[in-house]
């Protein structure tokens, strides 16, 4: 099927576990392979369908598992093949670790705010010139957060929605010291792959929240010894262990069911309209496919 013919209003960008899980619930899913950008070709596209919610799905990092480390991944190709294929809404789950001793391991929750540690990133559609100069209160879409916590409250009974997700560079683990930093300031999560995902979906006007599960505690919050070959070296417990597998199929089932609800309804939230000052300014038009030819026009 000719991608131009596809649109699907609904995605998922998933981490390492997320392919998995949609294959342990049996969903349909269709490839429709590596969509072609300005950027570069896009990771995998999957079309799914479960429960009668029509959906895309990416893995950020591979679909059988962490092939692509965070700092690595082509995050404009990916947002730019979703919206060519009609996304209007997206949910991004990731799986940081808690800097704050109060969450526990396996505690799945949306967090309200970003702390930018990254270096090396593509920020933006628009290399060299005056367009993306936009707002980041709030950070995230609400209604999609909102859809989140509701579900997240109604299998836990409770639910954070004030956590500061701090983006680590990667591909490394931080170190006490940063961690001590992040927290001086007010972070309360760390993790390396929300930046810059959150900024050029707002680029392009399309809703986005993040959900996430807390996979092991930071680097100094709580007094591990090292264990070679085994995943964060120790820093996750075997107890724990069982938890973030746990959490992996709530945050599957949270954001389908998140999605399933804003399925078909309108969004009244700022997100469509992120972009309207350069089309009344001129600088942009109606067609977002053109943006980029426009900006690429400008700079010569």
């Amino acid at each position: 099927m000719p991608i131009d013919s596809i649109s699907v209003p609904s995605a998922i960008i998933g981490g390492s576990s997320g392919f998995k899980f949609l294959e342990s619930r049996s969903a349909q899913l269709d490839p429709l392979g590596r969509i072609a950008t300005p950027f570069g070709a896009s990771a995998p596209v999957y079309r799914g369908i479960d429960s009668g919610l029509e959906f895309l799905y990416i893995s950020r990092h591979g679909d059988r598992g962490y092939n692509i480390t965070a700092s690595f991944v082509n995050y404009r190709a990916n947002i730019w093949a979703l919206k060519e294929l009609g996304v209007q809404r997206i949910i991004a789950w990731s799986g940081p670790a808690a800097i704050d001793p109060a969450i526990e391991v396996g505690e799945v929750l949306v967090p309200g705010d970003l702390v930018d540690e990254t270096r090396r990133r593509d920020y933006t559609f628009f290399e060299a010139l005056g367009l993306g100069f936009i707002r980041q209160s709030p950070t995230f879409c609400p209604e999609l957060c909102g859809a989140l916590a509701a579900e997240v409250s109604e299998r836990f009974g409770r639910r954070r929605t004030e956590d500061v997700y701090v983006c680590t560079e990667g591909p490394r683990l931080e170190t006490v010291a940063e961690i001590r930093k992040f927290a001086a300031y007010g972070g309360t999560l760390v993790g390396m792959t929300l930046i810059p995902e959150i900024f050029l979906a707002k680029e392009l006007e399309i809703c986005y929240a993040p959900i996430c599960y807390i996979t092991n505690y930071a680097e100094g919050v709580r007094e591990r010894s090292f264990r070679p070959g085994v995943l964060f070296e120790g820093l996750l417990d075997d107890a724990e262990k069982q938890r973030v597998e746990d959490s992996v199929a709530a945050i599957g089932e949270i954001a389908l069911a998140a999605l399933g609800k804003a399925q078909g309804r309108p969004r009244t939230c700022k997100c469509p309209s992120l972009m309207e000052r350069y089309r009344r300014r001129g600088d942009i038009g109606q067609d977002w496919r053109t943006w980029i030819q426009q900006t690429e026009q400008n700079d010569r």
